[in-house]
């Protein structure tokens, strides 16, 4: 016999189905809640079905962004192997079916038929360090986006209560310039203060620099107040908008700083990571992001797997005599990777950092590629770099 556990997986809960062998489903599909309870009633479950057929039943389920976590946790602390199937896989299963019929207890069947009709391989245990490294990046990625929304929507305040700020430091978005704004954000309140108490507040912000320094951007300030054509504001809203976003962006910083802090103590620890920044153009965060989506190597056997994980392999069409001279990359693996990679790519490429792939890209514009043919093409070839190192446990400089 060759058993198997399907389970559609949904928020909280997950209906399951078991089949003994192919063509033999075992009683009724049922529901358990993922509670301390439900999950040792789906124990009970997997050992009943054990005992009935004689071997230990394989698990099937969709991989469903962050509801299936509970059930994989469950699964690896029982000793249990399991299978989690792209979604895309288990829908074209669904389209074959002359039937349109859509329940929780028909998907878990359909997963169980599923397994006796593909080749499917058990998920590989990836380690704790690359899980909590993809977390952390997936997180950083999530707050850097945040981040920058609050910047658009804090310049669209800025322009509307004290433009002219923009030109006073360097750096509009550094601890000194948005605490100091933050205390000082409109012209009557600069104006009021004073260039000697503007100094004094810009310098405690800036310890680093010197006084004239902050004497400087105190002069600055107060041109800058002389020019803004919003002498007095009339809406109180705006203030209350301009405050609210400068203390939501220093928070944000904060949050990244830390963030970063995390990733760079917990990426040295990874052999990968450095095998990773070896090759020219690839920086910590990018470095951090490949080796956290990719995991383990031993988890591909061949480049090819890797690339079509990446989401860069070409959409082939052809039907009878026709075949598609253009193919676009069909984008169904992980967008974090490849966007990495793209970004890797560039990077190689831009002043002959990576003069190997800089080379590579060069022939291919010369045979007429367009500009993001040839950085898809380098991102192929960097993917087949990254494979060679990961499984030789070699730096870039080795490769022949």
């Amino acid at each position: 016999m060759n058993p198997v556990i399907g389970l559609d997986v949904s928020k909280g809960e997950s209906e399951v189905q078991a089949f003994l062998d192919k063509r033999k489903p075992y009683k009724k599909s049922f529901s358990v809640i993922h509670n301390n309870e439900g999950l040792e009633s789906l124990l009970g479950f997997l050992i009943e079905v054990e005992d009935k057929s004689g071997i230990k039943p394989t698990v099937i389920f969709e991989s469903t962004g962050h509801y299936h976590t509970p059930i994989i946790q469950f699964l690896e602390e029982n000793g249990y192997l399991y299978i989690m199937v792209n979604p895309l896989l288990s829908y074209q299963a669904k389209k074959s079916s002359l039937r349109k019929v859509k329940t929780d207890a028909i998907d878990a069947y359909n997963l169980c038929e599923l397994y006796y009709k593909e080749e499917l391989e058990p998920y590989k245990q990836r380690g704790i360090q690359l899980l909590n490294l993809r977390n952390l990046s997936r997180q950083h990625e999530t707050v850097t986006g945040i981040y920058v929304q609050t910047k658009l929507q804090f310049h669209a305040i800025l322009d509307q209560v004290f433009p002219e700020y923009r030109g006073v430091f360097g750096d509009l978005y550094s601890k000194v310039s948005l605490n100091t704004l933050l205390e000082f954000n409109t012209s009557e309140a600069v104006m009021k203060a004073g260039e000697n108490r503007l100094t004094d507040k810009i310098a405690s912000e800036c310890v680093s620099r010197s006084e004239r320094w902050a004497k400087d951007r105190a002069k600055k300030l107060v041109e800058a107040a002389h020019r803004n054509p919003f002498k007095n504001t009339l809406y109180q809203s705006h203030l209350i908008s301009l405050q609210m976003y400068i203390q939501m962006l220093l928070q944000y910083q904060e949050h990244l700083s830390k963030l970063d802090d995390q990733i760079d103590a917990l990426a040295e620890e990874i052999e990968e990571y450095k095998i990773i920044q070896s090759i020219p153009g690839v920086g910590g965060k990018i470095a951090a992001t490949i080796i956290s989506e990719i995991g383990e190597i031993e988890r591909f056997n061949h480049p090819k797997k890797l690339v079509a994980f990446s989401g860069i392999d070409p959409s082939v069409h052809s039907s009878g005599k026709f075949t598609a001279t253009i193919n676009r990359i069909s984008k169904r693996g992980s967008s974090r990777l490849r966007h990495a990679l793209y970004m890797a790519a560039l990077c190689g490429i831009r002043s002959s950092r990576n003069k190997r792939l800089r080379e590579f890209y060069d022939r291919k514009r010369e045979e007429g590629k367009p500009f993001k043919v040839a950085i898809i093409a380098c991102t192929n070839k960097l993917i087949h770099w990254i494979f060679i190192l990961l499984k030789r446990k070699e730096t870039f400089l080795d490769l022949a």
